[in-house]
């Protein structure tokens, strides 16, 4: 497994997520993107995974509502993956929310990405739905974990 180092990192990393976002997956989107999709929004995180001081992977978050922290995108670079990475993101994003008093945090994933619907149960997350994504032409699967028993664990 590897030991990578998880960073919470400014807006101003914005251009390094994209690089990393454009590397991992398709199509391709712009600083904009990201830009609009965290425009307004509370509480943004922000994490990068470093490998030997080089980003491998990347977490974005933000409030979905005072009492849900929605986990919206994660990623790590194909040669960097089923090294734990991945699961060192989403434990880093599940501690900072309970911290953050929010009861649940809830992820959307497309059925065909099973390592991360995978990765999504092991962590303890429970899938509570089903929704037509337009944008891809394909359903998302609806993942929700509470987060009322992570500081006691």
């Amino acid at each position: 497994m590897a030991d990578s180092e998880i960073v919470m990192v400014g807006p101003g990393e914005i251009p390094l997520v994209t690089n990393l976002y454009n590397e991992i997956f398709r199509p391709p989107q712009d600083k904009a993107f990201f830009e609009r999709r965290l425009l307004g929004r509370y509480n943004k995180l922000l994490l990068v995974a470093n490998i030997e001081r080089q980003p491998v992977g990347f977490a974005l978050g933000f409030e979905l509502k005072p009492s849900v922290f929605f986990g919206w995108l994660l990623g790590v670079l194909p040669s960097q993956r089923r090294q734990g990475v991945a699961s060192q993101l989403l434990e880093a994003m599940t501690t900072w929310a309970a911290e953050h008093e929010y009861h649940g945090l809830r992820m959307e994933c497309h059925n065909a990405h099973r390592p991360i619907l995978h990765l999504a149960i092991e962590s303890g997350f429970n899938i509570v739905g089903v929704r037509w994504d337009p944008d891809r032409q394909d359903n998302l699967v609806l993942l929700e974990r509470d987060l009322s028993t992570i500081l006691e664990e």
